[in-house]
């Protein structure tokens, strides 16, 4: 699942097909059937973020200040002058590790999904994903009954969470995150953007996003030529 992530955000960038109608195909096909979300909902999120990257109230990737972490030196230091503790931020540092990578795709993006689609009527997305709940609940309801299924279920959106949040986490969080300045393009990229030390296994555990900097730059270019 994490793998197909990584997968369906190749596709979902248009570099994998010289003619976006194929990636764009395909890309539902991935994130649809073999991993249970709609392409219309990742897009509408993806697409925002890469074009204010940690830019309060326009990233959806930060929108979970204020009410669980207070990230960046504004914030932090507006909520400390309102008085306003919705959790003891001091501390954001300890809890995230349970509340942000195990929670996020299980608990939060698991039912959101069905919600987008079904609000926003892409009833084409919803019937690739109800295919891949279909498929899955056939291959292993013979196995390990309706229990185990959705225990197994369960068990592998909560891996899948982990690996996903630390490798999106880790590339963007650690970066500048701010109002939005309007700063010109190149500039927000860059402020907003870092590095992680390339290795086989950091290219392969993380998509080849430990490149953030040059995705966010040539969002279209193939991972494989990030490193070029």
């Amino acid at each position: 699942q994490a793998q197909a992530g990584w997968l369906q955000h190749d596709f979902g960038h248009l570099s994998v097909f010289s003619k976006s109608r194929w990636n764009h195909w395909v890309h539902k096909f991935v994130i649809g059937h073999l991993k249970g979300a709609p392409a219309s909902w990742w897009n509408h999120l993806h697409f925002q973020h890469h074009a204010k990257p940690n830019c309060f109230r326009k990233d959806p990737d930060v929108n979970m200040h204020p009410l669980f972490f207070a990230l960046g030196k504004t914030l932090s230091v507006e909520l400390g002058v309102q008085k306003k503790k919705f959790m003891p931020y001091n501390h954001q540092h300890k809890y995230f590790f349970i509340i942000g990578p195990p929670a996020l795709v299980p608990l939060y993006f698991q039912w959101y999904v069905f919600y987008f689609a079904v609000q926003r009527k892409q009833w084409a997305d919803l019937a690739w994903m109800l295919s891949f709940y279909i498929r899955f609940f056939l291959t292993y309801l013979p196995f390990l009954g309706l229990k185990g299924t959705l225990g197994l279920h369960l068990l592998v959106r909560f891996i899948e969470s982990n690996w996903f949040v630390w490798v999106t986490q880790m590339n963007h969080i650690p970066m500048h995150i701010d109002y939005d300045k309007n700063v010109d393009w190149f500039s927000t990229q860059l402020q907003a953007t870092c590095n992680v030390h390339q290795s086989l296994f950091n290219d392969w555990f993380s998509g080849h996003l430990n490149f953030q900097i040059e995705h966010h730059l040539f969002p279209t270019m193939p991972r494989h030529n990030y490193w070029k």
